[in-house]
């Protein structure tokens, strides 16, 4: 387990006060755990003030003694209630802020009303977009510790080729990996920005399974074990001849790494290994558009009029009528953040710092899945280093 050192938090702090300016924002009020996380080091309930000038104050409902443990900011407090905020401000000379920002894309509107009370004669607007862009470029400690996770999934993918096997449930197969990451410091959760975006360890399933859609604004989706939590691995048994996908998602010290490998017993289609080869070829396209820094829509729309010129237009990212408008994704401490590669970005290009997932898919719904997706980040130096490493090949096994 590692401490965010507090010159990082220090760094991220003072980043986000440069685009506060930027925005005429006095203050920026900070309660979701991922941006809690990010700018103090710990998720422990509170509220993180960040002024325009001067030191942020991170104010503890529970605990306030571990956030100081964990936490390397200079002012970590306890606090009861939001009533306390004024007083406190006040007694670190901070007058009462007239523009302030909050996360309104994850902010329940109870909590957003209390604290409207507390700062009844301030203008409070959306901080999204300013705390995505601070969290868009890595640091060199953030890049080690997705390296981290990387190693983490090539230990996933060398325990599918031993225990993939005839008969074993999806489940088995996803237990089976699952174990293995856990072993490895895996926390058991990953972290998604978007309103009920569930997820696990990831996605493991196998031949028509893997090609049910579901609520997930995910390429793949899956049976699940229950309408409860109707995605990812069920109780479908694997058979010969059936492609077997694992999208797994690594988290070391709250860092992730998103990595999709194919397995099958046997052989599949020559359809199906055409079409992996094919997905091989749209990433290939990804890379040398990238060092070029091209907008993120850019590069989407390049790689989809690649796919469809192909003959995949019913079946890339989604099956026909479930198509996700995205083809990658920025990843960090969430699995969705900036940049997206996607439909409609065209204002926004790629810089050096962002990491991100490219996950070019096919789902053919009378076979299954196949695809590729690996976790890249570009260097300052304008190359493109590929985080996740695990073998490329599609694995068939012969047993």
């Amino acid at each position: 387990m590692r401490i965010t050192p507090a010159v990082e938090l220090e760094y991220r702090c003072s980043k986000l006060q440069e685009e506060m300016e930027k925005s005429g924002l006095d203050a920026v009020l900070i309660l979701q755990n991922a941006d809690l996380f990010y700018f103090t080091g710990t998720i422990q309930s509170g509220c993180l003030y960040v002024p325009l000038k001067g030191q942020p104050i991170y104010m503890v409902r529970r605990d306030a003694g571990r956030a100081r443990m964990e936490s390397g900011l200079q002012e970590v407090i306890p606090f009861s209630s939001m009533g306390d905020i004024p007083s406190i401000l006040a007694k670190y000379g901070y007058d009462l802020p007239k523009n302030i920002g909050m996360e309104f894309d994850v902010l329940p509107v109870s909590f957003f009303n209390r604290y409207r009370k507390v700062f009844s004669d301030a203008v409070i607007s959306d901080a999204t977009h300013l705390i995505r862009l601070v969290r868009m470029i890595k640091s060199k400690y953030e890049i080690h510790l997705m390296q981290d996770a990387a190693r983490q999934v090539d230990s996933v993918y060398k325990r599918a080729i031993e225990v993939l096997s005839e008969g074993i449930t999806d489940l088995d197969l996803a237990a089976e990996l699952e174990l293995v990451a856990r072993k490895d410091g895996h926390p058991g959760l990953i972290r998604m920005r978007v309103f009920n975006g569930e997820m696990c360890f990831g996605h493991t399933f196998s031949g028509t399974d893997s090609a049910v859609p579901a609520y997930t604004d995910t390429p793949l989706g899956g049976m699940g074990v229950s309408p409860a939590f109707g995605q990812g691995a069920g109780l479908k048994r694997i058979e010969r001849n059936e492609p077997v996908i694992v999208d797994f998602a690594g988290n070391c010290d709250g860092y992730l790494v998103d990595q999709t490998r194919v397995f099958a017993l046997g052989g599949l289609s020559d359809r199906l290994v055409k079409g992996y080869n094919d997905m091989l070829a749209i990433q290939d396209i990804m890379k040398g558009m990238i060092i070029n820094s091209p907008s993120w829509g850019e590069v989407y729309d390049a790689c989809l009029n690649a796919a469809v010129e192909m003959g995949y237009k019913d079946y890339f990212m989604g099956v026909k009528g479930s198509q996700v408008s995205f083809i990658g994704h920025g990843i960090g401490i969430e699995i969705d953040e900036y940049p997206f590669i996607a439909r409609g970005f065209n204002s926004m290009k790629i810089e050096p710092g962002m990491v991100f997932a490219f996950e070019p898919k096919l789902i053919f719904p009378e076979e299954g899945a196949i695809g590729i997706e690996n976790t890249f980040y570009l260097a300052n130096d304008g190359t493109l280093h590929q985080l996740t490493y695990s073998s490329e090949e599609l694995k068939i096994i012969r047993k």
